[in-house]
């Protein structure tokens, strides 16, 4: 991207402590956790016949005014009822972003209608919402073709197809919590962490793409691990202990390669193999500035990324209002340092393997362990959530249902 003279100056990065600092002030954003938001992504498919393609004309007609600006330059890009913001993805997944709310009750409640809303407008275009992490009907195929997607692709494919897979084909569930106090944030990161391999096992739905059985019990999280390590890696891990989260990720930024380069063409593939680090080294002809930091942060994909607030990235998409139960999960497991602690204690014996939970799911009998334990602390903190009579009996209920599923595979 071409910016003027008086920006670069302004922005310039001259060296990594500069870029240190920038990272330490846009990614950890430390105070009274209150807030809660989530970002549902959903393949799209024909009502009649799930595996037939949906191009973007199509999508785009049926968004309308909603449309974001990557599908149709000059869309408004509305917001939904209730302040969602809809994006499609590049391979025509569509994907709502709420507005952080104050409590998980205020969060289903605008969740759900902004849901509804784009169910609504889809349905006259014959579309409805996917209920998989990855597609199972349809191969990976692009839909919407962008200067960001193209470098991406390019870039992926140097290491083979998962990144296809992962671009057109996958659907996930993001939770975003506030980072917490700072006397509370190195444990409620690794904590956010350590929950993941046990919880992606649990919720698991992608283990069929393209009309045939993967082999995986989340295909979704297994193309992730496979892209690119050093840019979808978890940035904590169990050996690591209590270390300081804003150092372990601007130490994981800096060395990740640059995923894309931006300029006023349309091609923003970077040369192989030069990471941010090197570019504030001079390894490109212009040095970098704190908006193509900024940039490349947002092509950095690990399972637990800091912008400001924490967004865990590792559930794979739920069926319909399903959604509801490992968002709680979290938000009940991080809800007060003492569980927060208890839960990250329960899950850090397997902490470390992502790769058995994308493969094995619950059949794993120490994953399915870890989450039954999970899912015991979670019924106990859920009443803290402060949830209406109505909704915490329904939580409940799907927590329960996948305690007795997890405490059947431990037999």
């Amino acid at each position: 991207m071409v910016t003027s003279p008086e920006v670069d100056r302004a922005t310039v990065l001259s060296s990594s402590a500069a870029a240190a600092g920038h990272i330490a002030r846009i990614c950890f954003k430390t105070g009274p956790p209150r807030h809660v938001g989530v970002e549902l992504e959903w393949t799209v498919h024909d009502a009649v016949d799930p595996a037939r393609p949906v191009e973007a004309d199509r999508l785009r007609a049926a968004l309308g005014p909603h449309c974001p600006r990557t599908l149709h330059s000059t869309s408004p890009a509305q917001r939904l009822r209730h302040g969602s913001t809809v994006t499609v993805e590049p391979g025509g997944q569509v994907e709502i972003s709420t507005a952080p709310r104050t409590s998980i009750a205020a969060l289903v409640d605008a969740t759900d209608a902004d849901i509804a809303q784009l169910s609504a407008l889809l349905a006259p275009a014959g579309l409805v919402l996917g209920r998989d992490g990855i597609d199972p009907h349809r191969p990976p195929r692009a839909v919407l073709e962008t200067p960001r997607y193209r470098a991406m692709r390019r870039v992926f494919d140097r290491r083979g197809p998962a990144g296809r897979t992962m671009m057109y084909s996958t659907a996930g569930l993001q939770v975003c919590l506030d980072a917490g106090e700072a006397e509370h944030l190195p444990d409620r990161w690794a904590t956010a962490h350590a929950i993941g391999p046990p919880l992606v096992a649990a919720f698991a739905t992608a283990g069929r793409h393209a009309g045939r059985p993967t082999g995986w019990a989340s295909a979704r999280m297994a193309a992730w691990l496979a892209i690119d390590p050093e840019r979808t890696h978890p940035v904590w891990t169990p050996e690591q202990g209590d270390t300081d989260p804003v150092a372990s990720w601007t130490a994981y930024v800096l060395a990740a390669p640059l995923l894309c380069l931006r300029d006023a063409g349309p091609d923003w593939t970077p040369p192989a193999g030069v990471t941010f680090a090197d570019w504030l080294a001079g390894a490109l002809p212009r040095p970098p500035t704190t908006d193509d930091l900024d940039y490349h942060v947002s092509t950095l994909f690990p399972p637990v990324r800091p912008r400001g607030y924490l967004e865990l990235r590792y559930l794979d998409a739920q069926p319909g209002r399903a959604w509801t139960v490992p968002v709680a999960v979290v938000a009940a497991l991080l809800a007060d340092p003492a569980t927060t602690h208890a839960a990250q204690a329960l899950a850090r014996p397997q902490a470390h393997r992502w790769t058995a939970a994308a493969r094995h799911g619950l059949h794993d009998r120490g994953l399915a362990a870890a989450a039954a334990d999970l899912f015991d602390l979670a019924l106990v903190a859920l009443p803290r959530l402060g949830l209406p009579a109505a909704l915490h009996d329904e939580i409940d209920r799907g927590v329960r249902r996948r305690r007795a599923a997890a405490g059947r595979r431990q037999r």
